[in-house]
């Protein structure tokens, strides 16, 4: 693809992620006046709403997965979950799609197979004594999720840095005293 066909396709799939958030009923149209482009552009590129929709659930797991494997390395645990947690909170501002309940089998299958690395970090971290030995297997995970979820979507206002550190900060020790 020329520079400007690949520049046009990633303003359209962030710009179809922002609209389907919000409105998961919108039209191709809709997403091309939101990217700034004319709608046969869209269709040039993907031949039905669906086809755009899976799309933008393969482009937010590409950043997952890119996420995931430059953050889960040799680093100390607290540290990986905080470079996670502040970059799982800009992926989430910027592709705010939920793809927790998508149908298509692979993009599922895909984003079983990234909740696995994760869980899997997560057992490192149980390993490491940082987090609490014994939970059953993907709960930490979920909680997790959540919280990145509930600072990203209904916290706006807090920049990623300040809101990865609550995360973790809950994520590790909870809200009691």
């Amino acid at each position: 693809m020329r520079a400007d066909a690949t520049r046009n396709v990633e303003a359209v799939l962030r710009a179809a992620a922002r609209v389907f958030s919000t409105d998961p009923l919108a039209r191709i149209a809709d997403v091309a006046a939101a990217a700034g482009v004319d709608k046969r552009t869209v269709y040039r590129r993907f031949e039905s709403r669906e086809e755009l929709l899976l799309a933008v659930y393969r482009a937010r797991l590409d950043r997952l997965a890119a996420l995931i494997e430059t953050t889960f390395d040799d680093r100390p645990v607290r540290d990986a979950l905080l470079a996670f947690a502040e970059g799982g909170i800009r992926l989430s501002r910027d592709w705010p799609v939920d793809i927790r309940a998508v149908t298509d089998p692979a993009v599922r299958q895909r984003r079983e197979e990234l909740d696995a690395r994760m869980d899997d970090f997560l057992r490192r971290a149980e390993q490491a004594g940082v987090l609490s030995p014994g939970m059953p297997r993907g709960w930490s995970l979920r909680v997790l999720q959540t919280q990145l979820h509930t600072v990203a979507q209904e916290m706006p206002g807090l920049p990623p840095v300040v809101a990865a550190q609550l995360v973790v900060e809950t994520f590790l020790h909870g809200v009691g005293v």
